[in-house]
């Protein structure tokens, strides 16, 4: 039987990426994919015979597993596209997920491993509900292997994570798109990388339209509902306030809501908002909140996807960001004229 051709061979017979062939050969919704680009991905899959479905020698009466260690499940509403993501896209080559939340407690983590190892499964996604480094249990040495929303510092594994960056750009350039120059910014926690690089794509952004950065308009300290209503109180408090917000999260933009509703001001007529997460009661804000979408769901197919292809690299494995798409809803306004 021919060798079924890889999404990596697929990618660089197309000229893209392989997380590209992935979001294109999976037909992920809301994935911002040029359609001459998935022409072209499509085209070369079919010049090399790609045929989605099970392409593995499955052993009578065995299950094939993957294993997916997240460190929380509960606390928060990020572990459901993860969990789903990669269900899913197992799904398509028959292949079980085995999901474990394992609190990043070694003896969890070891437990759920001896039960896994147990079972010859085919790979294990090591996942994190925080963009972070992290310390690969040694076990995984000889496994397959993909970090999935974390990544370790020595690139031992292939990891995929969210592209914070441009999305903190993307945010910050819908509101200069809007006529926005004084656009502030609501920070999280300096411990979060995420909330690092979130401030840089938008002062990337500022920079990019020649408006100058004014230090005074970041606040920082804060990731909850409470730290967006007290820094938005701030802000509101200076001389000169800004016209528009970008928000680390949602729950600090629903603050800012907050803040400006106490001052009987109106999001977007006075004050313009782009949140950061898209959870789900942003949609249901008065108004609806414009927001970057986590891409959760889509990095676990990519992960998932990598393991299935056999494909690891031995040396200098990948870290591959996935762009986070803007949702435009009720929250951008024009700057509101004078007097």
């Amino acid at each position: 039987m021919a060798k079924r051709p890889t999404m990596i061979e697929i990618g660089e017979r197309a000229g893209v990426s392989q997380a590209t062939v992935s979001l294109v050969l999976n037909r992920v919704p809301n994935a911002r994919i040029a359609e001459a680009t998935r022409l072209r991905v499509l085209e070369a899959a079919d010049a090399l015979g790609y045929r989605k479905g099970p392409q593995h020698h499955v052993p009578e009466n065995r299950t094939r597993v993957i294993g997916l260690l997240l460190d929380e499940i509960s606390t928060t509403p990020f572990a459901t596209p993860f969990i789903e993501g990669a269900r899913e896209e197992a799904a398509l080559q028959d292949v079980v997920v085995a999901t474990f939340s394992t609190r990043s407690d070694p003896k969890l983590e070891s437990l759920a491993l001896d039960l896994l190892l147990s079972n010859r499964i085919i790979g294990v996604l090591y996942a994190s509900l925080i963009t972070r480094p992290v310390e690969v249990p040694e076990r995984l040495r000889d496994v397959p292997t993909v970090l999935l929303n974390c990544y370790d510092t020595k690139r031992d594994y292939p990891s995929v994570v969210p592209a914070d960056i441009t999305g903190g750009y993307a945010a910050t350039e819908a509101l200069l798109r809007a006529g926005h120059r004084r656009i502030a910014h609501l920070a999280g926690e300096s411990w979060i990388e995420a909330a690092d690089d979130r401030e840089r794509g938008y002062r990337q952004a500022l920079a990019s339209w020649d408006v100058p950065i004014d230090e005074e308009l970041i606040m920082r300290g804060g990731w909850t509902i409470h730290g967006g209503r007290e820094l938005t109180a701030r802000l509101l408090d200076l001389p000169e306030p800004p016209t528009a917000i970008f928000a680390f999260n949602d729950r600090m933009a629903m603050g800012a809501y907050a803040a400006l509703r106490t001052r009987g001001l109106r999001v977007p007529d006075d004050m313009s908002v782009v949140g950061f997460d898209d959870e789900e009661t942003s949609k249901y804000m008065d108004p609806p909140l414009s927001t970057m979408v986590l891409p959760h769901e889509e990095m676990a197919r990519w992960a998932v996807g990598t393991l299935l292809d056999e494909q690891l690299p031995a040396a200098s494995p990948r870290r591959v960001k996935i762009e986070c798409p803007l949702i435009s809803r009720g929250s951008i306004g024009p700057v509101r004229a004078a007097g």
